[in-house]
């Protein structure tokens, strides 16, 4: 049996098993990354990884919603710095920057080949819908941010960008050579519906 952790151990071995487990979702994807693999890469015995993660798949998750939620946080203090000074046109190339910045993490890789609707269906249905609530938590704040119209629906909202995220993964149906100014079109569109009444 695993002997007990002292709480820095525990938070030394947690920061250590997201560190190695985004590495192997950089490396490898969420299939070829096991849970073997992470534990001789931690150094630690195959039933302590148990003791801080029930699957491999919460491991994996944890991971991507840190890497989420930073790119979320980047967004949020990209606009803060902006000072108020948000117009559609500036709103909509904010955004597609942020958009951009997504195809060099893992995120797009593991959308487009499938393995995170993979992941999804291996997590507890709890699990999933905190992770959507959060979701539109994190675009409530954002909204705080942007003057926006006062009806303004946020699960609407963040409905339609992840929307815009998800036709990433279509990339080379639309067009690779269109793609790009297809994706402003869609986020400037959005931008425009979200301040439309500081244009009226």
């Amino acid at each position: 049996m695993p002997k007990p952790f002292t709480e820095q151990e525990r938070e030394y071995i947690k920061t250590r098993l997201k560190e190695e487990a985004k590495e192997c979702l950089n490396r490898y994807g969420i299939k070829k990354t096991t849970v073997d693999e992470l534990v001789k890469r931690v150094n630690i015995p195959k039933g302590t990884f148990y003791l801080f993660y029930d699957s491999k798949e919460l491991l994996l998750f944890d991971v991507i919603n840190d890497v989420h939620d930073d790119i979320q946080n980047c967004v949020i203090h990209g606009l803060q710095a902006l000072s108020g000074n948000i117009d559609s046109e500036v709103l909509a190339e904010f955004l597609f920057s942020f958009y951009k910045k997504v195809e060099n993490t893992f995120l797009l890789k593991i959308l487009t080949n499938g393995e995170l609707e993979l992941l999804m269906r291996k997590l507890p249905l709890d699990i999933v819908e905190e992770h959507l609530a959060h979701d539109d938590l994190i675009i409530e704040n954002i909204l705080g941010i942007i003057p926006h119209r006062n009806n303004v629906d946020i699960k609407y909202f963040s409905g339609a960008l992840r929307g815009i995220f998800m036709s990433m993964l279509h990339k080379r149906e639309i067009g690779e050579d269109v793609f790009d100014p297809s994706l402003k079109l869609m986020i400037r569109g959005i931008a425009i519906q979200l301040t439309e009444e500081q244009n009226d």
